[in-house]
């Protein structure tokens, strides 16, 4: 129940993201789903690192081995950040290239290129976030991953609400994607500082 609260949660978020996307005209709902295709695809991609920290943190925490548990996390982190930056690259000098493979309209391209900065530079915060939830849930720490998930959606909500009214585009709708990143971040950060989701032995 704890992980469809969460999934529910992240589905609203990009529920939202469309209906907000939809309500700043034609051109920038088709460079919106352009941009969510391929932020879909890049989560993927992070989402690879996050699948085999499941297995990984099972396995020391059902071993017993807290220690362990804590440093197969910090490396497993690195390797996010170091994932996130390269992809992060490579959309940032791919945009003109990218872009055409999808549309020849000028108006679609003039939207997504800026918004698509915005992506680039977020993908290090993605693989936090990323690794961060597969680790708490290869500890079974699903409750909070809930909690932390509605808050997220809680604050992500009414700024995003917020973009047509303050006229600010695309790009300021995925500045809005990138603030409910960070904000899973954060409390995935929190949460795996303190500690509180090593718990040890075969079941929690």
């Amino acid at each position: 129940m704890p992980l469809l609260v969460r999934t529910l949660s992240l589905r609203a978020v990009l529920l939202i993201a469309t209906a907000v996307a939809a309500r700043l005209g034609d051109a920038d709902i088709a460079a919106h789903q352009i941009i969510l295709s391929l932020w879909s695809l890049l989560a993927f991609a992070l989402d690879a690192i996050a699948i085999a920290g499941q297995a990984i943190i099972g396995r020391y925490l059902g071993a017993g081995d807290a220690q362990g548990a804590r440093d197969a996390c910090r490396r497993m982190v690195e390797w996010g950040i170091a994932v996130g930056v390269v992809l992060g690259i490579l959309v940032a000098l791919t945009r003109p290239a990218f872009l055409p493979l999808f549309t020849s309209d000028s108006a679609v391209k003039d939207a997504a290129l800026p918004a698509l900065v915005i992506v680039a530079l977020s993908q290090p915060i993605s693989g936090i976030v990323f690794v961060l939830d597969g680790v708490l849930m290869g500890a079974g720490d699903g409750p909070y991953l809930a909690w932390a998930m509605l808050l997220t959606l809680a604050v992500f909500t009414p700024v995003a609400l917020l973009v047509p009214v303050v006229g600010g585009g695309l790009t300021a709708l995925w500045a809005t994607m990138t603030l409910m990143m960070t904000v899973r971040m954060l409390t995935l950060w929190v949460r795996t500082r303190s500690g509180r989701w090593i718990v040890t032995g075969a079941t929690r």
